[in-house]
């Protein structure tokens, strides 16, 4: 009990050193707060508000219904420009789209003559324009067909192909990427608030204070974990009610306490991480860089930002030592598909193992640091 006195006062003091930092803690606050919110709207794969312009070199009542067919909120309204306008405006950025139609379109679709429509399409706006060619066809061939049979009615296979889309029926993109973005804040802060921890004891002189102490580098090192971990699961906690499900508008499937406690065992192994690579790092110039080298692996790699399936299998292999794979399974299995305990456990019992041996040789490593001075 005396030992567990000596973390909880050790931690007490590293949440004070925290809130007197107000720099890094505004950080915080602004990281789990305002970037979440923009990193999930920017990262939306909707096609939204896309500037497209028409060349309409037939001005017949059908070229009329093309051009009436695309409207807020995919594109923006179109804009009439001649022909000589295409390029100037497509090199400057003005357009996305710009469909050319012919000179007697109306006349040749009546005569069943296939007459083709021009579609010019800005590819360096890659994401919109992958997904608007699809809409502008889909828009472009559903308006002929109704002018040419005053009717929408489709070809009735002899199949009926019935798809479900389960979880986001309206596949809204900024539903994933808003707890995407959630799940990439815990792992990030809890790995650098440890770490400049850490750091900060060594420049400040203060770790020599708590050298001389009767305490044990365990008692230093859990304080130090604990404490900015505690940080963490706050800030999470609150930016997903108020951020996520609140601001965002994203409905949370399953329960948040077990979500919670997934974050906390997560938090556990990050918090470790951090520590380790403070062992390393002797400034926190060098900190920075190598924290460079492992983030990046750990979020884009994990199954967050692109499906594991996608990766090689060596990749896929390899990353299971890392507890951020389990974890972001974990989320969206809670989250999005309103999984219980009886699902995650294995994800559970995996970010448990990677975090008790990750701290066992943080602790090693810590102990050989301060054996060095």
């Amino acid at each position: 009990m005396r030992g567990l006195a000596k973390i909880a006062r050790l931690g007490w003091k590293e949440l004070r050193s925290l809130w007197n930092d107000k720099m890094l803690l505004g950080f915080v606050v602004l990281s789990f707060s305002f970037h979440v919110y923009t990193g999930a709207k920017a990262a939306s794969r909707e096609l939204h508000l896309a500037p497209i312009a028409v060349v309409d070199e037939d001005r017949s009542p059908l070229a009329e219904r093309i051009v009436a067919a695309f409207y807020p909120p995919s594109f923006k309204t179109p804009e009439r420009i001649s022909l000589s306008e295409v390029d100037p405006g497509l090199d400057a950025g003005r357009y996305t789209f710009v469909l050319d139609i012919p000179p007697d379109f109306e006349r040749d679709v009546l005569a069943g003559s296939r007459p083709a429509i021009q579609v010019n399409i800005d590819a360096t706006r890659m994401s919109q324009a992958f997904i608007g060619a699809g809409y502008i066809e889909q828009i472009v061939r559903g308006e002929i067909q109704e002018f040419v049979s005053r009717s929408r009615a489709e070809i009735q296979l002899p199949v009926q192909l019935v798809t479900r889309v389960m979880f986001n029926p309206n596949l809204t993109g900024f539903w994933f990427g808003g707890v995407m973005e959630l799940i990439s804040q815990v792992t990030m802060f809890s790995i650098i608030l440890t770490g400049a921890a850490v750091l900060r004891e060594r420049e400040h002189g203060t770790l020599e204070h708590l050298l001389v102490m009767p305490l044990t580098p365990f008692q230093i090192m859990a304080a130090k974990v604990w404490a900015n971990g505690a940080v963490v699961l706050l800030a999470s906690a609150l930016s997903l009610e108020l951020v996520v499900r609140g601001a965002l508008g994203v409905p949370i499937a399953g329960s948040v306490p077990l979500f919670l406690f997934g974050t906390l065992l997560h938090l556990f192994s990050a918090t470790s991480i951090g520590i380790l690579l403070a062992t390393v790092a002797r400034t926190m110039p060098q900190f920075g860089l190598l924290l460079i080298l492992v983030i990046l692996p750990l979020q884009l790699l994990s199954g967050g930002v692109t499906p594991r399936e996608s990766m090689p299998v060596f990749v896929q292999s390899l990353m299971l030592a890392a507890p951020t794979t389990h974890y972001v399974s974990l989320a969206q299995a809670i989250l999005y598909r309103g999984a219980g305990l009886d699902v995650v456990w294995p994800q559970l019992v995996a970010i448990a193992g990677i975090g008790a041996a990750v701290f066992l040789a943080a602790l090693a490593r810590f102990r050989r640091a301060i054996a060095r001075g």
